[in-house]
């Protein structure tokens, strides 16, 4: 994995590509790190509710694209319009694809109260996309991150535990396994760091899961 420290390299590597990024506020962290990071990136105010946006962000003078879309319902704790929300399948059957495209998605912190059946139902319907995706576009970058541990309060416990998610996690690596795809294993990135755990890992975690995915985006030749 190479280390991606200065805003340049990353700068660099994304050049001339646009970056899709789908799911829960945990792959949010990821649009959040870049814009903040970035310093070309210029933000587009689309008066979209701050937890699940829509958001976009563009480089002009490097013909870069960010964009950040929440998933579906189930969504927790957030009062959105019925109107504004999209689900992953169809957003990525409006994707042309290509070298120039990276997906990323999230998906698991809102199912984690819901039976494990409704998880993979919906990760059936995001798996065909990706599979359609990538047959028509096969040069297209596909990341998907996997759920992490979240700090276990008595009520987290019995409402958001740990237990239910390892599940969800279980699944979701089994749903993509044989896929052209990186998986980005947030569970044993959380768990193997000193910091501790929360449902959104803090800086230093994000900015190990940016360097996994440019690492891959932009490989370093030998």
């Amino acid at each position: 994995m190479h280390q991606f420290n200065d805003p340049t390299a990353i700068t660099q590597c994304l050049k001339g590509k646009m970056v899709y990024m789908y799911g829960d506020s945990t792959v949010r962290q990821y649009y959040e790190f870049l814009t903040s990071f970035l310093p070309e990136l210029t933000e587009f105010n689309l008066q979209s509710p701050v937890s699940t946006g829509p958001f976009m962000a563009v480089d002009i003078p490097d013909n870069i694209l960010l964009k950040y879309q929440s998933h579906g319902p189930p969504i927790s704790g957030t009062p959105i319009s019925v109107s504004q929300l999209r689900y992953v399948a169809n957003e990525l059957d409006g994707l042309a694809g290509g070298s120039d495209t990276i997906v990323v998605i999230s998906i698991w912190a809102h199912f984690s109260t819901f039976p494990v059946q409704v998880y993979i139902r919906r990760l059936r319907h995001i798996r065909r996309a990706v599979v359609r995706l990538l047959d028509r576009a096969p040069k297209t970058v596909v990341v998907v991150r996997s759920a992490n541990l979240r700090a276990q309060s008595l009520q987290e416990s019995l409402i958001f535990s740990d237990w239910f998610s390892v599940q969800l996690d279980g699944v979701l690596k089994a749903m993509f396994r044989g896929l052209n795809i990186l998986l980005v294993d947030a569970w044993e990135m959380t768990l193997a760091h000193h910091h501790p755990h929360d449902i959104h890992p803090c800086p230093p975690i994000i900015k190990n899961m940016i360097n996994t995915i440019l690492s891959h985006v932009c490989p370093v030749k030998n």
